[in-house]
């Protein structure tokens, strides 16, 4: 919010001069919580560890103790503990029907009034209607989503008439280097097949 703000600042044609008191939110040493601590959700944790932030994740199941030490991260076992202490939530999660829905009104009631919500999964891991009151009624400070449902939003939808959310259009894998990365892994599922090889990224069925 801060930064897309700030943009809108420094290029307004109204800018006389820049405000000595407006102010944004520190993310070192703030607490970061990561629900969903999956291959992507631990790279978040290596990458926030440098901003020394704390970090919290909620997970299925627990990472190994030298994983958890390695990034700094202290394990929730539930996730009412991390939505009420973290400064930023971010979810990684996949979308299941265990997970439709997994942040709506009684979660976002449990996060601090300060708090951001990012979401990098799907956008229905997020019951938006919540979401829209919750940003509304400063229940929470401000979300940033990269996805939603769906994709784009209806041009007159609620949350694209806030000033305390940040969209982008699920940009998340969006350069040239991660999306060569992806064909070229498709490609050798693809020949390890043929070959009669393990496939390197087998998806298993549940």
């Amino acid at each position: 919010m801060y930064l897309h703000s700030g943009c809108q600042i420094a290029v307004s044609p109204d800018t006389k001069y820049f405000a000595v008191d407006w102010l944004g939110v520190e993310v070192t040493r703030a607490t970061l919580g990561i629900i969903g601590m999956g291959s992507i959700g631990y790279k978040v944790a290596q990458r926030a560890r440098a901003f020394n932030m704390r970090i919290l994740y909620h997970n299925r199941n627990r990472r190994r103790k030298e994983e958890e030490e390695a990034v700094g991260a202290h394990y929730c076992e539930k996730m009412e503990d991390l939505l009420q202490q973290s400064d930023f939530v971010m979810l990684v999660v996949n979308l299941t029907p265990e997970t439709h829905k997994l942040i709506g009104k009684k979660e976002l009631g449990l996060m601090k009034p300060t708090a951001t919500l990012i979401n990098i999964s799907r956008g229905g891991v997020i019951d938006q209607d919540a979401l829209v009151e919750a940003l509304q009624n400063k229940v929470i400070r401000a979300a940033a989503l990269d996805v939603t449902y769906p994709e784009p939003l209806p041009r007159d939808h609620p949350l694209l008439k806030l000033n305390n959310i940040i969209i982008t259009p699920h940009i998340g894998t969006a350069t040239v280097q991660a999306i060569r990365m992806m064909a070229e892994e498709a490609i050798a599922n693809m020949l390890a097949v043929l070959n009669g090889r393990p496939i390197p990224s087998e998806v298993f069925p549940k």
